[in-house]
């Protein structure tokens, strides 16, 4: 897998260019609604307060609702320098005016700084739990960046050729949780977030581990910690494709690897690793934490980019990458212990040895993925994006007026509404106590849309009239919400 750390030079950059270009969390969810939809994009943090609400401006309107940005500790740091907090508190306040939520990804700039002793670990655990009490819009933080590669962590075996990696990680995973929970009661700590491959051969020259073996071992160290509490609140792992031309309906029966469509095998071996235990296994809400599809570069933008890609890449055309991410967004939607996908990234890197995976291209000019990827965001968060087995939607007004005794008697009938999902609704204005109907209409709103339904207008006859409002979630409804006005008269 292709290194995924981008350079500080490289984040300021592709802040400024997002810059030219347009002039607080709950807990994890099970999928269907709640799934956390959104994109690993450093591009959103700047310099000053102006330019991170322009990236996230831009970021906001591919449709993500979530953004994940890096931190990186560093031996000797038991918290983030000044300049660090406020870029993440500027990246917090531009998220929160455009209803997005951040997530922290805390790790190591690499191999060579794993924090392995008791004191770069006790260090590592400050740093992020400094985050959370300097920047109150931040919740959600993930502790550390593929463990079971030696590209983030070594050394992943002993001499015996025994698992070094997941004992030392869960060791780091634990304290970092203590002390985030100290800090910040209502944070969610989320473990693992694990490369979906790895060779698990000691003898090897570049040393992984399997996301399945890790699981496994993060398991048994656990188990052997003699731990009574968690250690984590949600588990991540990366689900990329063994390349972008492999869909994610490819699943992995016969190898260690981990896709999405691997579900399954990952929710038996989280429940193999942690089930009996104070930590939760099998019910341990997951997160896709990467999933990316590098596109084609066409001519006209080749300029923008630097390097050459790598053959066993295999990148696609724009309508296949907005085709596999909306596929990744079904599966992930439908699969009852996920609360939450990103992609990665909305912009590209600039250098083809690295990653091609956005919406944008490195100019931030869009795709023409972008509108169907976009699309399909919302119908997920709507709750529209596939029919899944035994999930039923309660649709929920988020804002109700009904018509007013006054607009009726000129003749005016208005009904506005929004809905907390995708919904079907239907407006009756009925006579009382005969419940009969005098006019009737029905339409259909996305997530958040503010709808304004107008029934005819007419003179209505003296007598005791009401509206009623009737939500169903037209692609996996539950029984309809039903609401009613007050009665007014008319004469």
């Amino acid at each position: 897998m292709r290194s995924k750390l981008r350079t500080a030079s490289g984040a300021a950059a592709t802040a400024i260019l997002w810059l030219a270009v347009l002039g607080p969390g709950p807990t994890p969810a099970s999928a269907a609604p709640g799934l956390v939809v959104g994109a690993v994009e450093d591009g959103v943090r700047a310099p000053t307060l102006v330019q991170a609400e322009a990236n996230m401006t831009l970021f906001r309107a591919a449709g993500f609702r979530a953004v994940r940005v890096t931190s990186l500790w560093t031996p000797g740091l038991s918290q983030p320098d000044p300049g660090e907090l406020t870029v993440l508190q500027d990246v917090s306040t531009a998220a929160g005016m455009n209803g997005v939520r951040v997530f922290v990804t805390v790790m190591s700039p690499g191999s060579k700084t794993t924090p392995l002793t008791a004191d770069a670990r006790a260090q590592f655990a400050s740093y992020a739990a400094a985050i959370v009490a300097g920047v109150p819009g931040i919740r959600d933080v993930i502790v550390g960046n593929e463990p079971n590669l030696n590209r983030f962590w070594l050394p992943q075996f002993d001499l015996d050729g025994s698992d070094a990696a997941a004992p030392a990680y869960e060791a780091l995973l634990a304290q970092t949780y203590d002390a985030i929970k100290t800090a910040a009661p209502d944070a969610v700590v989320y473990g693992g977030a694990v490369s979906p491959r790895g060779g698990d051969d000691p003898s090897s020259t570049r040393q992984t581990h399997s996301p399945t073996a890790f699981i496994r071992d993060l398991g048994a160290a656990y188990r052997a910690s003699g731990r009574a509490t968690p250690i984590m609140d949600a588990f991540v792992i990366h689900p990329y494709g063994d390349n972008s031309s492999q869909p994610p309906t490819f699943a992995h029966p016969l190898s260690p690897s981990i896709g999405i469509a691997d579900y399954g095998k990952l929710v038996a071996l989280l429940g193999q690793a942690f089930d009996g235990t104070a930590q939760k296994g099998s019910t341990l809400p997951i997160v896709y934490g990467e999933y990316g599809v590098e596109t084609q570069i066409p001519a006209a933008k080749a300029s923008l980019y630097t390097g050459t890609e790598p053959t066993t890449t295999k990148p696609v055309t724009e309508q296949t990458q907005a085709s596999y991410y909306q596929q990744a967004l079904a599966m992930a939607f439908c699969q009852p212990n996920v609360a939450g996908i990103m992609i990665f990234h909305a912009i590209d890197e600039t250098g083809l040895a690295q990653w091609q995976s956005g919406v944008y291209y490195a100019d931030g000019t869009p795709k023409s993925s972008l509108p169907a990827v976009r699309q399909a965001l919302d119908q997920t968060v709507g709750g529209s994006i596939a029919r899944c087995p035994g999930i039923q939607l309660v649709v929920l007004p988020t804002y109700l007026r009904f018509g007013t005794r006054s607009a009726a008697l000129r003749g005016a009938f208005r009904v506005t509404l929004r809905c907390d999902l995708d919904c079907a609704y239907r407006v009756r204005l009925e006579k009382l106590p005969t419940h009969a109907t005098q006019m009737i209409t029905r339409g259909r709103a996305s997530v958040g849309e503010l709808v304004r339904v107008d029934l005819p207008s007419r003179r209505l006859g003296r007598g005791t009239y009401r509206y009623t409002l009737r939500l169903l979630q037209p692609v996996n409804p539950a029984p309809p919400t039903l609401r009613q006005s007050p009665p007014f008269t008319l004469p």
